[in-house]
């Protein structure tokens, strides 16, 4: 009885263990695997390729200038996306006619497919009968005509920025909500005590506020992290990492390099799982997320 009743959390574990190996781990495994094979484009494996796919893929012309991207495209979209979040939750947290509704619209771009928000905005963005160049054509910042000026997604200088904004766009309802939930848990007689010894609001947001906010700050943009390194839709429907490669981020790179080379595909998405573990033990570590909040 007693080895059964040792055995008995084997029931509850169990089965997340099997299915954690199953959607995870093996998956893992064979990418791995398979960024040392070679593989035709439909899918052949025609034996053992050693490191020639990370060689050639680390040769690619394009391949340095993408990482750097990768890494802009992250650290701009995670931190625009944490700023403005914090700001909107501090007023959803206050107390002020219509709050409700404001809260229920904040969920509409994260309810939304992001795939259909980025549809939109391309639209919109349509260098011919887009709402945004009609604006621009009514205020006067574009000719009538139109010409390259209206083409904001054909130019590298442009269409990076908006991808950016649609990203930030997306990631801030759920960030903001994570962030409410933390505010909600900071006790108000901590905020009492502060009015008490005379702190500013500057003095109290800053020293109680945000310390007391780090774990759903930092659970939240750690979700973003990995949510934006590997976002696909947004930048494949908009621009599909054009002009050139460049609004190309890794994860985009990956999947045009497996048009022509799986092999060399997979490498890239091991290079990717490895970049996603070493942002998140960076983070983490700037973060301090093992110090307790006194």
């Amino acid at each position: 009885m007693k080895r059964l009743r040792v055995l008995e959390p084997l029931a509850w574990v169990g089965p997340a263990v099997v299915l954690i190996a199953l959607v995870v781990l093996w998956p893992v495994i064979e990418m791995v695997r398979t960024s040392f094979l070679e593989v035709s484009r439909f899918g052949v494996v025609r034996g053992w390729n050693g490191t020639e796919n990370y060689d050639k893929l680390f040769a690619e012309t394009d391949f340095w200038p993408v990482m750097l991207r990768s890494l802009i495209w992250v650290v701009a979209v995670v931190g625009f996306t944490v700023l403005i979040s914090l700001a909107l939750a501090q007023l959803f947290n206050q107390r002020f006619p219509g709050r409700k509704i404001a809260r229920w619209a904040l969920i509409a771009p994260w309810a939304a497919s992001v795939l259909m928000t980025s549809i939109i905005f391309k639209w919109m963005l349509d260098p011919e009968v887009g709402i945004i160049n009609l604006i621009r054509r009514d205020l006067g910042l574009i000719p009538a005509m139109g010409g390259a000026d209206a083409d904001q997604l054909g130019q590298a200088a442009t269409a990076f920025p908006w991808l950016i904004f649609v990203a930030v766009f997306v990631s801030v309802p759920f960030t903001t909500y994570a962030l409410l939930a933390g505010l909600a848990t900071i006790p108000s007689d901590v905020y009492e005590a502060a009015k008490m010894d005379g702190a500013s609001k500057f003095r109290t947001y800053w020293s109680i506020t945000l310390p007391l906010l780090r774990p759903a700050l930092t659970v939240a943009a750690l979700i973003n992290v990995m949510n934006v390194f590997n976002s696909f839709p947004i930048i494949w429907s908009m621009t599909h990492g054009q002009p050139g490669y460049s609004t190309a981020t890794s994860t985009i790179f990956m999947f045009i390099l497996k048009g022509s080379n799986i092999g060399e595909s997979a490498a890239m998405s091991v290079v990717n799982f490895g970049m996603v573990i070493v942002l998140t033990a960076i983070f983490l570590k700037i973060s301090k997320w093992k110090q307790e909040v006194a």
